[in-house]
């Protein structure tokens, strides 16, 4: 099963194309047909609006497994002119390009979780969630303490990623690791995975821990960069290991600090591993990322995206930050919305 893709948007033939492939995800996890339906409206207006205001875009397609079963993400991204009121460009009736004005309208009413940033003369970036029906009310029902956004894609031309990413919950402390396998390709995919399998296996331990039985499993493959944090939010705290070239950034009150790695390849060389902690709030951000994004963003460039979901950060940071010729994982972490966890779902804040 294809649990994700990347579709360039910058002409109207792509638009068809985009909603077969989102209707043929939405079948594979057993969306009936009106929640179909609801699917191919959602696709078809959000590369609409990527072909109407933008010279280029590109639509991200993925399923997601929830607690009550999957549910389908799609991103809209563009490098647009942007939105200066955002909320009055969700009124039916309003339009900039001579339309009737009710397709971001009927993207957010039919999406169980809808979410926007746009800055002008920057872009847009429009994220909606589809849950089947009898699902929706438990969509995002979810006892951990962090809501987690994810773009996970192989280098352009490959079918397959060799960067792989997991999370786990142990003695409500969370972990999250970001693996990239050398190269790309099959070989790659074997050691990021297997780097995965001891990760979940002894999430019990911490990050040093974690990675030095990661080392010694990965010693038949073709080896990885690995790093891995751990939140715990009763001490504030986020403890952090890296071997190689994964990105740890904390961004708190619009200050970022780089995490420590160290040099080397997990399964090959590890001289030392060591852990290093850093302070950790309510309002924090964590970011991890491979080397298929460029280091350089900055999120004080984005007015309001810290607020935000995970994944509409991940997916602007992906936008303008990607580097085609490596596969590319970006992870966005934030305390989660008490409201939102109370009521089931979360609603877009404008």
């Amino acid at each position: 099963m294809i649990d994700a893709v990347a579709l360039p948007v910058t002409e109207e033939s792509q638009v068809g194309e985009a909603r077969r492939i989102a209707v043929a995800l939405a079948t594979e996890v057993g969306f009936n047909e009106t929640d179909r339906g609801k699917v191919a409206i959602v696709t078809t207006e959000a590369a609409k609006n990527v072909v109407k205001h933008a010279r280029e875009g590109e639509l991200l397609l993925r399923t997601l497994k929830t607690t009550a079963g999957y549910s389908i993400e799609i991103v809209a991204l563009d490098r647009g002119q942007g939105m200066a009121n955002v909320a009055l460009c969700l009124r039916d009736g309003f339009s900039t390009a001579g339309s009737p004005g009710t397709g971001l309208g009927a993207i957010k009413r039919l999406s169980t979780f809808f979410d926007i940033h746009s800055v002008p003369k920057l872009g847009t970036a429009l994220l909606a969630r589809l849950e089947p029906t009898q699902n929706s009310r438990e969509a995002f029902q979810n006892s951990n303490y962090l809501e987690f956004g994810a773009i996970h894609l192989p280098k352009v031309g490959e079918q397959i990623c060799g960067d792989s990413w997991a999370t786990e919950n142990h003695l409500d402390k969370n972990l999250i690791l970001v693996a990239d396998g050398l190269g790309y390709g099959d070989l790659a995919e074997e050691a990021s995975r297997e780097a995965v399998r001891v990760f979940q296996e002894n999430a019990k331990l911490g990050p040093k821990a974690i990675l030095e039985k990661a080392h010694a499993a990965l010693k038949n493959t073709r080896g990885a960069a690995a790093a891995i944090a751990q939140i715990d939010p009763t001490q504030q705290t986020i403890c952090f290991a890296g071997i190689g070239n994964i990105s740890g950034v904390v961004v708190t009150d619009n200050q970022s600090r780089s995490m420590v790695s160290y040099n080397g390849t997990v399964g090959h060389m590890m001289r030392k591993v060591a852990e290093f902690v850093y302070p950790w709030s309510q309002q924090s951000l964590l970011i991890m990322h491979s080397d298929g994004l460029a280091a350089q963003w900055n999120l004080n460039r984005y007015p309001g995206l810290a607020s935000r979901h995970p994944a509409l950060i991940a997916a602007v940071l992906y936008r303008d930050f990607k580097r085609t010729r490596d596969d590319m994982t970006v992870i966005v972490a934030k305390v989660r919305n008490p409201i939102a966890k109370a009521r089931g779902l979360q609603t877009v804040r404008l």
